[in-house]
C-alpha cells in the first residue's frame, strides 16, 4: 500500500486542513458558529450565540466531528505522529472497510465515554480517543501484524503519563482504547476485502 494512497496519510491532511482554516480563518463559520466551536464535542451548553448547542442537544455528528479539532500546533503535531505510525500498521492488515470502521468505533467509543463521564458544559478536543483505540487494536492483533510489542507498549505508556497531564481528558482515551481494542479482536477474524491490481 502507498503511503499516498492509505486512509490514515489521507485524513492526517483533512484533520490538519480543518485546523488551519479553524486556527487562521476563525471567520468562516458552519451554521452559526465558528469552525472549531461546531465541531468540538460537548455534551450540553449555550454557547456564545444564545443557542444551546451539544450532542444531547440534537448535535450527534459531533460524536465523530471531535477528531478534526485541536487545541493547537504541539496538540496537533503529537497525536498527527502517533497516528500516522500506527494507523498505517494497522490499515495494512486490515484493509481499508475494516480499518475505517475500527476509527470510527475508536472514535464513538471516546465520544460516548466522554459525554457520559464528563461535566455537561465541558468541550473535549482531539483526534486521541481514535488513535488510543489503535493501541488497543496493537494489543489484539499486534502479534499477527508482526510488530514489536516492547516498543508498542513503551509508546503506549507514555501516552498513558500524558493521559493524566492538567487540561488531558482521560476519559476519551480510555473509552478509545476499550473501543479498538474490542473491534481489533473481532475484526481480525473476518476476511479482510481483497485487493486487485488492474
Amino acid at each position: 500500500m502507498k503511503l499516498k494512497e492509505s486512509i490514515t496519510t489521507s485524513f492526517i491532511g483533512v484533520i490538519v486542513g480543518f485546523f488551519i482554516v479553524a486556527t487562521y480563518a476563525p471567520t468562516i463559520t458552519w451554521g452559526s458558529l465558528g469552525l472549531q466551536s461546531q465541531l468540538l464535542l460537548i455534551n450540553q451548553a449555550v454557547f456564545p450565540d444564545g443557542q444551546l448547542h451539544g450532542v444531547f442537544a440534537g448535535e450527534w455528528y459531533r460524536t465523530l466531528t471531535v477528531v478534526l479539532t485541536h487545541a493547537g500546533w504541539l496538540h496537533l503535531a503529537s497525536n498527527m505522529l502517533v497516528f500516522f505510525q500506527l494507523g498505517n500498521i494497522v490499515e495494512n492488515f486490515y484493509g481499508k472497510v475494516r480499518y475505517s470502521a475500527i476509527l470510527a468505533i475508536s472514535t464513538l467509543a471516546a465520544s460516548f465515554t466522554c459525554l457520559f463521564l464528563d461535566p455537561a458544559n465541558v468541550p473535549s478536543v482531539g483526534a486521541s480517543g481514535m488513535i488510543f483505540g489503535l493501541f488497543g487494536v496493537m494489543l489484539a492483533a499486534g502479534k499477527k501484524m508482526g510488530v514489536d510489542y516492547r516498543q508498542v507498549l513503551g509508546l503506549l505508556a507514555l501516552n498513558i503519563v500524558f493521559s493524566f497531564a492538567p487540561g488531558v481528558n482521560w476519559h476519551a482515551h480510555a473509552g478509545g482504547f476499550v473501543g479498538g481494542l474490542i473491534a481489533g479482536y473481532l475484526l481480525q477474524f473476518t476476511k479482510r476485502k481483497p485487493t486487485y491490481n488492474y
